[in-house]
């Protein structure tokens, strides 16, 4: 019986997520359109941010608690969905243009501080200088979108619907973003419960289903995105959830308590780097994301499932 209601909850959460996901998107873009603010910059900031809040809630709140092996599991395997699930189905289902700034500035940036976080967690635990570092990360991140906000140099090639009143934008965004946190927080509730009922490890809970629970909201964001032909939220948002994931959730958790960083979370620390240095190569060809990238991407992530089942 109780499988039964947490099965329920999840196809409940995924409803949510999947309204929340196509308001949100509907209002963000809008926004971003009327006042003049590049797609790709709201991708990064407020459409990955937002994304990102189940991730930060769960890790944080894991961290409060001594749950760390959820805490670096739910963070590295949310990276690693976001590029090779999330963007290989989105890319799968519609070629996904990737403007050059992402391709050189983002995306580097991206394999650079997935890097700094495997370095970081060399020794055993990501302590609080360690978090000191990646917050001075963020900011400098910060800085950088503001000086491209102010500058206007990221590309837009997509006619978004500037009719909309304002006012009715920011509250599609707002209301979009209350449904995919709610959504998320059901789901994965209702996820790892059924996880705990088949007996899975804490390790392999943070990995998969904590891990695909908080990154659902990023799943149906992108691919509503990518199916609306708005591309650069589509990508803005993986690699700004990503980034923001690792400096600000990572970052944040170790200011509040050290992070005790296993020796298994190495491996998937570089299966990480790998899933994102995938994703520049694939980006690098015409500037875009085709089908046969995101089966390369899907299959890269079934072979590590598979190996990681082992």
């Amino acid at each position: 019986m109780e499988m039964i209601i947490n099965l329920a909850l999840l196809v409940v959460g995924f409803a949510l997520l999947v309204k929340g996901a196509d308001w949100f998107v509907d209002g963000s873009s809008s926004i971003a359109a009327r006042l003049g603010i590049p797609q790709l910059v709201i991708g990064l900031t407020i459409v990955a941010m937002g994304t990102s809040a189940p991730e930060a809630a769960v890790s944080i709140t894991a961290a409060s608690r001594g749950s760390a092996d959820i805490t670096i599991g739910n963070i590295l395997g949310s990276n690693i969905m976001n590029i090779l699930i999330i963007l290989g189905l989105a890319a799968f289902l519609t070629c996904i243009h990737v403007g050059k700034s992402t391709v050189f500035r983002e995306i580097p940036f991206m394999i650079l501080i997935s890097v700094l976080l495997l370095v970081l967690g060399m020794d055993g635990s990501v302590t609080f200088m360690d978090g000191v570092i990646l917050w001075g990360a963020f900011l400098v991140y910060l800085g950088y979108l503001f000086r491209m906000t102010k500058n206007n140099d990221a590309e837009e090639e997509t006619s978004i619907n500037t009719e909309r009143p304002l006012w009715k934008s920011v509250l599609w965004t707002i209301i979009g973003l209350a449904l995919i946190v709610l959504g998320s927080d059901v789901a994965v509730d209702a996820a790892t419960s059924i996880a705990h009922i088949m007996g899975m490890s804490e390790r392999l809970i943070g990995l998969t289903i904590v891990a695909l629970g908080t990154s659902l909201p990023e799943l149906f964001t992108s691919v509503t995105a990518a199916k609306k032909g708005n591309a650069d939220i589509a990508i803005g948002n993986i690699v700004g959830s990503n980034i923001f994931n690792i400096l600000f959730v990572v970052g944040t958790s170790a200011l509040v308590t050290p992070i005790p960083f296993a020796s298994a979370f190495l491996t998937d620390g570089v299966i990480a780097i790998a899933a994102a240095m995938l994703l520049l190569i694939c980006c690098l060809h015409h500037y875009s994301l085709a089908r046969k990238s995101g089966i390369a991407m899907l299959a890269s992530y079934a072979t590590y499932f598979t190996v990681m089942l082992m």
